[in-house]
């Protein structure tokens, strides 16, 4: 297990990077290394996310600052400026329904083709994909996703890096951390102690770098 702080973590993150980020309206989401990002002023970031949370809270603080020039997400309802820049077309976005984004993302995780899905069959989401029948009925066919760095949040790491959640902040964490070629943990604790195995929710071979959020403090 590596311990950097989230300064050498936003080292690590490129411009014009393909990056995951976990969080459900900044619940579960990197808080610490997010301001890092900000003040190193990463700049063309596309972002998967399940949302871009608030302006000011969450990877939505990257929108405000216009460090992202495009988006893939199940929802932008909650950050206004997610929505003028989108009108403004200074951001690029790509709406996704949030049972299709997360398994699209497993889908990356797993090595997959894609998935098919009902969703969208008879609407614009349709448009330009292609449909499969299965047993005489029509499904799309979504391509997975995969990105160059996930960016994910843990609640607790263990002394050789494997990582558990606590409530709700797992939401989609847990699946970004198979589908990015490099993968970055913030951690609110870090255990001197093993996790019970039972407790292990991702294990420590999908982790590359784990943020201590007080180091360098």
């Amino acid at each position: 297990m590596k311990l950097i702080s989230s300064k050498e973590a936003a080292d690590l993150i490129p411009h014009n990077c393909v990056l995951m980020m976990g969080g459900f309206l900044g619940c579960g989401a990197p808080h610490h290394t997010i301001d890092a990002m900000i003040e190193a002023k990463i700049q063309n970031l596309c972002l998967i996310g399940n949302d871009t949370a608030y302006e000011n809270y969450g990877c939505g603080k990257l929108i405000a600052t216009k460090q992202v020039k495009s988006l893939i997400a199940s929802h932008i309802g909650t950050n206004k400026e997610t929505g003028r820049q989108m009108s403004a077309g200074e951001l690029e976005v790509v709406i996704v329904p949030q049972g299709t984004l997360v398994e699209r993302i497993r889908a990356g995780g797993a090595g997959l083709g894609g998935i098919l899905t009902p969703t969208g069959i008879g609407t614009d989401i349709q448009n330009g994909k292609d449909i499969i029948k299965v047993d005489g009925k029509e499904y799309l066919l979504e391509k997975p996703l995969r990105a160059e760095i996930a960016l994910i949040y843990a609640t607790y790491a263990d002394k050789y890096g494997n990582l558990s959640y606590k409530g709700t902040t797992r939401n989609f964490n847990t699946v970004m951390a198979l589908a990015a070629d490099l993968v970055i943990v913030e951690v609110e604790e870090i255990l001197d102690t093993a996790l019970n195995p039972d407790e292990i929710i991702i294990p420590a071979t999908c982790v590359d770098y784990i943020v201590d959020i007080n180091k360098g403090k």
